[in-house]
């Protein structure tokens, strides 16, 4: 592209065109929920050509074949996908980069889960979390972001979601997460942008910052109470 083409001013048909390549690339694994969740942002808000490609750049032109199976060599090995996690008096946590298919079953009996799906990749743009707890519990972390459907059923529990409700972009991944609990709990932060490389503490914190209008500016570290 010429330093021209560069600094046109782009149309919604382009920044639509630019959303999909991204949701072909994050459905075959390379890019994660909050990568995606970033650079669409970005293509929502771009004014020039330059500034839609710059979110492209490190990702193979035609990467997905038709019919959408990704274009991988025959030595390409997909990392096995995280089906199950169960936790019996005891903890466990997912968080880092990790496969995610389909569904993710969580059991935590008399113990807690510790659930980031900010770096996950979700094959297929869908992703059902089932929470199965007695007397435990978890923590759920997603980008306000993407398309939250939340159900179950509880006893002598229950769950809460903390953050902004916001209504998703076009097109955003959908999760759903389905909670079951016999006096137990589960809670669900909605993460603003500004929590994109933060601990889970300070994650947080900054959702129940954007609950209350509260937010620092996104180029402001957040200082924890």
């Amino acid at each position: 592209m010429s330093e021209s083409d560069e600094s046109l001013r782009v149309s919604d048909a382009e920044r639509d065109v630019t959303l999909r390549t991204l949701g072909d690339h994050a459905a075959v694994g390379r890019l994660t929920l909050d990568e995606l969740e970033e650079r669409s942002g970005r293509a929502l808000v771009a004014k020039t050509r330059g500034e839609l490609a710059a979110l492209t750049t490190d990702l193979p032109a035609g990467g997905v074949e038709a019919g959408g199976s990704p274009a991988m060599s025959r030595d390409a090995r997909p990392k096995r996908p995280v089906r199950w996690m169960v936790s019996i008096m005891s903890g466990s946590h997912r968080r880092g980069r990790f496969r995610a298919v389909g569904s993710i079953n969580a059991v935590a009996i008399m113990g807690g889960d510790e659930i980031d799906l900010r770096d996950a990749e979700i094959e297929g743009g869908e992703l059902t979390l089932n929470l199965f707890a007695l007397m435990g519990g978890a923590n759920i972390y997603v980008p306000d972001s993407v398309d939250l459907d939340v159900g179950g059923f509880s006893l002598m529990g229950g769950h809460e979601e903390v953050g902004r409700e916001l209504s998703p972009r076009p097109g955003a991944p959908l999760i759903r997460i389905r909670v079951y609990n016999l006096m137990s709990g589960a809670t669900i932060y909605r993460l603003p942008p500004q929590a994109r490389g933060q601990s889970l503490k300070e994650a947080r914190h900054l959702a129940k910052q954007a609950e209350r209008g509260q937010l620092p500016a996104q180029d402001e570290r957040p200082a924890l109470g």
